[in-house]
């Protein structure tokens, strides 16, 4: 039929390359892996290519659209207490964990690139579907946590560095790989672990190595169920204790971990989030009785980097679909990223893109480099800054493709819905504003050590300048008793200042101008697309044509 004939709509975003296509995270490839892991950065361009794929696109909103099923019995009536996913899931886990993006980097010597090359490849593969990186995530972020039980990591860590997935439940030394969960959050206590009610207690010589506890309680958040174990807190009669929780014995009987329900989430559909109750369940101690939160907290670090990493990549897959929309649709007369007002939007949104990118490597590679202090304060300011902004840069995205951003065929709704998560996850704002306060007071090398690397942007701008000797002296701010109420304020400088600074190093002069001038010096509104004509359209070409090359 004559009016069923398409015009003036977009060609589906597949067949392009993720990472070759983005100029500043290929930019930092070339300097944070190429040099030390050539060859780790030659299959990290393999990876981008096959994540542009129709194949792989196809998998994600598979995984995402039949979402997994809670199978708590057996036909016989036998306890299961099994998730069960689409295939497309596992496609998906074979392919993350393949890469090396579990605990891998751990068991790499410093200065081999190793987190960096991660970082890397979690962005890239982020932008396919988020929902099953979360357990790739947590694995990675289990190893530092289990270095404080060395024989608990001798025995884990070989498999959680594996490349193999395996998903089928059994016994640690019977399986190829491993994957990690956790269970911190309980029904009465939310970010307050310290009010846990989960109780432990000894029953030396018990089904597993170690020191053997019995757990008994009640989580309420225990992300991707099917792990093979779980860090999780409990209470022990010197207080909040940390434990490994084998979802299966070493003579292979299963743990007693009852699941409960699955949540039903806002986004994050793919993976599997459920509420567990343990009764009298096997685990070994991890690091010193009733210094569980000490001990645990070296993996919400890291979790926390990739929550850095995940948002990025959210920001970054976002912004590509605008771009693209823009680049094929027209409108009165003439293509959409033609006209000025949208390619202010545009240039606006791959700004907050590139900064958040260049940030989330700069941390990853101060893992790799052993730069503890600039990477405990700046992971920080990293989780609470890049995952704030990333629900309204993902919302402005999606209204760059009007209502065609509205429906569920081209991703955008699917990155709306996952946009928050991170900010939520491991804290949400003001938690994450109060740690940078108490980082700053109780290990002050951490503000010199993010100092030094502003310092390195002096000179580009007299506005930079002035917010670099505010960083500096917000030592003082941060002891002030009314130092709380204007915590997001003191995050915000800090974070922006910081981004600023790294752009002035890495990036070309247009991006630098048009970054510091919006968001350093205030030119602009409240509002994406609200870019000073003056530096904001001489920038536009080098910023749009970086934001998505190809």
């Amino acid at each position: 039929m004559r009016t069923h004939d398409v015009t003036n709509q977009v060609p589906p975003l597949e067949g392009h390359d993720v990472l070759g296509s983005d100029a500043a995270l290929s930019e930092a490839v070339a300097r944070w892996v190429v040099p030390v892991d050539p060859d780790g950065a030659a299959a990290l361009g393999d990876l981008g290519r096959l994540a542009g794929t129709a194949e792989v696109r196809q998998w994600a909103d598979q995984a995402d659209r039949v979402t997994p099923v809670l199978r708590t019995h057996a036909p016989s009536g036998e306890r299961l207490d099994e998730v069960e996913y689409h295939p497309a899931y596992h496609r998906l886990m074979e392919v993350a964990v393949g890469e090396g993006l579990t605990a891998e980097p751990w068991t790499r010597p410093p200065g081999s690139g190793a987190h960096a090359r991660r970082a890397a490849g979690f962005i890239t593969w982020s932008q396919v579907e988020a929902g099953h990186l979360c357990p790739v995530s947590m694995t990675y972020s289990a190893a530092p946590a289990l270095a404080a039980a060395p024989g608990v990591s001798a025995r884990w860590l070989p498999g959680l560095a594996s490349r193999a997935y395996d998903p089928v439940l059994g016994p640690r030394a019977r399986k190829a790989g491993l994957t990690v969960g956790m269970g911190m959050t309980e029904k009465q206590g939310g970010s307050d672990v310290r009010a846990n009610t989960t109780r432990a207690v000894a029953v030396p010589g018990g089904p597993l190595e170690g020191e053997t506890h019995r757990l008994t309680g009640h989580k309420w958040f225990c992300s991707a169920p099917m792990s093979d174990g779980f860090l999780v807190l409990a209470q022990t009669d010197a207080g909040v204790t940390c434990f490994l929780l084998p979802r299966v014995l070493d003579d292979g009987t299963r743990n007693a971990i009852r699941l409960q329900r699955l949540k039903d989430k806002l986004g994050n559909r793919s993976n599997a989030s459920s509420e567990i109750e343990l009764d009298e369940a096997w685990a070994v101690r991890v690091g010193d009785e009733g210094r569980g939160v000490r001990t645990i907290i070296d993996m919400v670090a890291s979790t926390r980097l990739d929550c850095v990493l995940g948002s990025t990549a959210t920001m970054r897959a976002a912004l590509i679909r605008a771009v693209h929309h823009a680049r094929h649709r027209s409108a009165f007369g003439a293509r959409l990223v033609d006209q000025p007002l949208m390619r202010n939007v545009l240039t606006d949104l791959a700004l907050e893109s590139e900064a958040a990118t260049v940030l989330a490597m700069r941390l990853a590679h101060a893992v790799d480099a052993g730069e503890d202090d600039l990477s405990r304060l700046g992971v920080a300011l990293g989780k609470f800054w890049v995952c704030k902004r990333t629900a309204p840069m993902v919302a402005e995205a999606l209204e760059c493709l009007g209502g065609n951003g509205y429906v569920e065929e081209n991703g955008l709704a699917r990155l709306y819905r996952e946009a928050p998560l991170n900010s939520i996850w491991e804290g949400s704002g003001n938690v994450g504003a109060l740690d940078v306060l108490r980082a700053i007071a109780r290990e002050p090398a951490s503000l010199a050590a993010v100092g030094k690397e502003l310092a390195l942007a002096r000179g580009h701008d007299r506005a930079l300048d002035a917010a670099i000797d505010a960083c500096e002296a917000s030592g003082t701010a941060a002891l002030a008793d009314d130092a709380p109420w204007g915590a997001r304020r003191l995050v915000e400088l800090l974070a922006v200042t910081f981004q600023a600074s790294l752009l002035v190093r890495y990036s070309p002069g247009p991006v630098t101008d048009a970054f510091v001038a919006s968001r350093v010096r205030g030119e602009r509104g409240a509002v994406f697309g609200t870019l000073d004509a003056g530096v904001g359209s001489a920038a536009a070409a080098v910023v749009l044509e970086r934001a998505f090359r190809g």
